[in-house]
């Protein structure tokens, strides 16, 4: 027998480290690999990894640089030299006092330069030869709201305009607001000399100052300095920032040319403008915006007869710079045509084909006879909104004359007519002076009679207390006792659930809806247009002279201002759903309602347009069925949707939404915001709420009243869910009697002290917007735009 000998574990056995050596032969190496290869990690380098990265991190530094460098040269080079593009400044005073001539000339002689006036216009040009640049100075006139705005718009640099004695009031504070949301360039504040103050010490001027930059950091942070143009080296320094300066990219600018129109004529229906291409390239084969008049087309695009600009003594040829061809221009139709024929089309009824064969008409032998039941006895027209269930019942009468009856009865049941608060009568005063007539414009008050007085007040007290019935109670609405529920409420429906019940958004769409044009992907086709606009057309800094036809004879009379043409991109002239995503002004306290008559400003364009209001959702999200909730007001502090049929517009758009008053110069700034999308498919619903009282209580079924008045009503709605103020939901079971009490039963116990609503809802649609045009300019001869009657054949 042999003995077994112990032995220990292996994991017991000490192992000490091996001996590494340095100087190890490659033999040696290759016998300790074993055959494995080491495969080199993809995060690193063969060189020093330190080394490399620090190699990485210079080169990305240095592209950087490389390229502010390039986009600097590139927005500053149409600048370079004297006989180079101007460098535009609006000068825009924000209070009353603060004279723009002074503040000009005050830059002018800080380097001894001249001023140029140019013809017809109150516009100011500067060669700064110690900076190697030109300016062109825009004055704006105190009160001229549009004017500003207009100015603001074309302008590289915008020269607010304070006053160390007069505070900005109202009128400048919603001009700097309104500036702010539609986008402003580079911005410099100061105080123009005045004989009037020299009087001030130098310790309360410079307070003054720092209380002034306190003010405009409120709306623009960027600001460092509030400059006193009454000392020669703070005049010098506002000049060198206007001068020198890199202007600030306006977003809605980007990607689009616009001329400033140095000369302009006119002539047999043809506008002729001369001027200097900015921003990107210019095609003829694009439309224009005239403002305050339409979109146009160019004939053509050719160089000025003598290039003033640069003094060269010999006549240069004008040459073709870009010239419209049709085959790849965009057309002026704006709208499509209504095909009828591509409506759904229906089975002939019995009596049609009755006839038919009476008449003695061919009929084809493959037609199978009607059936009964197949076909209507009758065409009954279906309103819109509305399915063929619910249209059984309803008489042989016109679209038309049901949507304005029905128009009529929600404004009479929801106590939401169209209220428009008249204006106190004013009668202008004969004998004015002229200086009053230079900066407003002076009326006598005429007051009115005691019952014109008790009218209106009615109707703003109306008003007021519909806006606070909308908070307290949204949406709610008494059966009317007249008028059959199945009548008054024919166009709604009912929903299960408002986020995820179906909704078809091409069911029984208006007429209106096959004028406008869709997008199957709008952001694709926005990056395709851009992409096609920066490689076609005159390049930015040229000065050309641009043929633009079909023009009225009023657009070449500008007051004040010169004439700015804007290059619009393509499809950019048709007219569609657009969305903006808005919020109200903190300072406007009046009510806004949907469909109130506003004007709303985007990119180049400026409408007058009632826009309809919905909720908007998390992220702009559309939800499972894009159903989203009409909203009767604008309220304070929350974001809204507002709707409109409007020109469509590529890019990343600012909007503001303005009240005009009594005062044409001076409106209100109700709301801004953006753009969000062109979305048709989008569906806004109208929710009212049907309200009852539980008169009997048991448990979870309950006896209800004043929802309805009769049995008929019950029964056409009693699909319908009910649900109630505390939470609970149910159906109605039964009617009861002939005065509309119906026995429902609920998902739990409920209260006497409980409310019972039924939520109907109906779509609706937008409103097409019109052409905004001064009062001063209505009265002109010739057609007002090119863009409202034209359709596409």
């Amino acid at each position: 027998m042999v003995q077994a000998v112990h032995h220990h574990r292996p994991t017991l056995k000490q192992q000490n480290k091996p001996f590494k050596s340095k100087h190890a032969t490659k033999s040696a190496l290759k016998d300790i690999a074993k055959g494995r290869t080491q495969r080199p990690s993809p995060k690193s380098t063969a060189v020093n990894t330190a080394a490399q990265l620090r190699f990485n991190r210079r080169n990305t530094q240095k592209q950087i640089q490389a390229a502010k460098r390039a986009a600097l040269v590139a927005a500053t080079r149409i600048f370079n030299g004297t006989d180079g593009a101007p460098r535009i400044v609006a000068v825009i005073p924000l209070c009353e006092g603060a004279d723009t001539e002074d503040a000009i000339r005050a830059l002018s002689s800080a380097v001894g330069e001249e001023l140029e006036g140019v013809e017809g216009h109150k516009v100011w040009r500067m060669k700064a030869h110690r900076f190697k640049t030109s300016l062109m100075f825009l004055p704006v006139q105190y009160g001229r709201y549009w004017d500003a705005l207009d100015a603001a718009k074309v302008a590289d640099y915008v020269l607010f305009l304070f006053s160390p004695t007069v505070e900005v009031d109202r009128k400048g504070d919603t001009l700097l607001r309104t500036l702010q949301a539609q986008g402003l360039p580079t911005v410099v504040s100061v105080v123009p000399p005045d004989p009037l103050v020299h009087s001030i010490d130098q310790k309360s001027r410079s307070a003054i100052l720092k209380s002034l930059l306190s003010f405009i950091q409120y709306f623009e942070p960027s600001q460092t300095r509030v400059y006193d143009l009454s000392n020669s080296s703070d005049s010098l320094i506002a000049l060198r920032s206007l001068a020198e300066g890199h202007p600030r990219e306006v977003k809605w600018r980007s990607g689009r040319p616009w001329v400033i129109g140095e000369e302009v004529d006119w002539e047999d229906g043809v506008l002729k403008v001369t001027g200097i291409v900015r921003g990107v390239r210019l095609s003829a084969n694009r439309l224009v915006h005239v403002p305050n008049f339409g979109d146009y087309a160019i004939m053509s695009a050719p160089s000025p007869p003598s290039n003033s600009h640069k003094r060269i003594p010999m006549d240069i040829e004008p040459q073709v710079l870009s010239e419209r061809v049709p085959s790849s221009a965009d057309s002026l139709s704006s709208t499509n045509i209504p095909d009828d024929m591509a409506n759904e089309q229906t089975w002939p009824t019995q009596e049609e084909l009755d006839n038919a064969k009476a008449q003695g008409h061919d009929m084809p032998e493959n037609i199978p006879d009607a059936g009964k039941g197949i076909t209507p006895k009758r065409i009954k027209r279906i309103p819109k909104g509305m399915s063929e269930y619910q249209a059984s019942w309803i008489v042989d009468d016109s679209d038309d004359d049901q949507e304005s009856e029905e128009d009529s009865q929600d404004n009479a049941s929801d106590r939401e007519g169209d209220i428009e608060e008249q204006d106190h009568e004013m009668v202008p005063l004969d004998s004015v002076t002229d200086v009053e007539t230079d900066r407003k414009s002076v009326v006598a008050f005429h007051d009115l009679d005691a019952e014109e007085e008790e009218k209106q007040l009615k109707e703003w007290r109306n008003r007021v207390q519909e806006e606070r019935d909308a908070q307290q109670f949204p949406d709610e609405l008494d059966t009317p006792q007249d008028i059959p529920a199945r009548t008054r409420f024919a166009r709604y429906r009912g929903m299960r659930s408002f986020r995820t019940s179906p909704w078809d958004p091409y069911e029984n769409l208006p007429r209106d809806y096959a004028r406008i044009f869709e997008f199957d992907d709008f952001k694709r086709t926005g990056r395709d247009v851009q992409k096609a606009a920066e490689a076609e057309g005159v390049e930015p800094g040229t000065r050309v002279t641009i043929y633009i036809d079909g023009v009225p004879e009023g657009a070449s009379i500008t007051r004040g201002l010169p004439l700015v043409i804007y290059g619009l991109l393509e499809h950019e002239h048709k007219k569609t759903v657009l969305h903006f995503t808005v919020q109200r002004n903190t300072e406007y306290d009046g009510s806004v309602r949907s469909k109130d008559p506003l004007t709303l400003c985007y990119g180049p364009r400026r409408l007058r347009v009632n826009p309809v209001y919905s909720q908007h959702t998390r992220e702009g999200g559309k939800g499972v069925n894009n159903v989203h909730k009409f909203e009767r007001f604008l309220w304070h502090g929350t974001t809204m949707v507002a709707s409109v049929y409007a020109p469509v517009i590529f890019g990343r758009q600012s909007c503001t939404l303005l009240r005009e008053t009594e005062g044409v110069e001076v409106p209100e700034l109700v709301a801004m915001g953006s753009f969000m999308n062109p979305d048709t498919t989008r569906i806004i619903a109208k929710r009212i709420i049907l309200t009852g009282h539980p008169f009997k209580v048991h448990r979870k079924s309950a006896t209800v009243r004043y929802m309805f008045f009769n049995p008929d009503d019950v029964q056409y709605f009693k699909p319908i869910q009910l649900h109630t103020k505390h939470g609970r939901s149910g159906h109605i079971r039964e009617s009861l009697g002939t005065h509309g009490y119906f026995k429902a039963h609920f998902d739990g116990p409920i209260s006497q002290m409980d409310t019972v609503c039924m939520a109907l809802y109906k779509r609706v649609y937008p409103r097409w917007s019109e052409p905004w045009r001064p009062k001063s300019r209505e009265s002109l001869d010739g057609p007002t735009s090119k863009d409202e009657d034209v359709v596409m054949g």
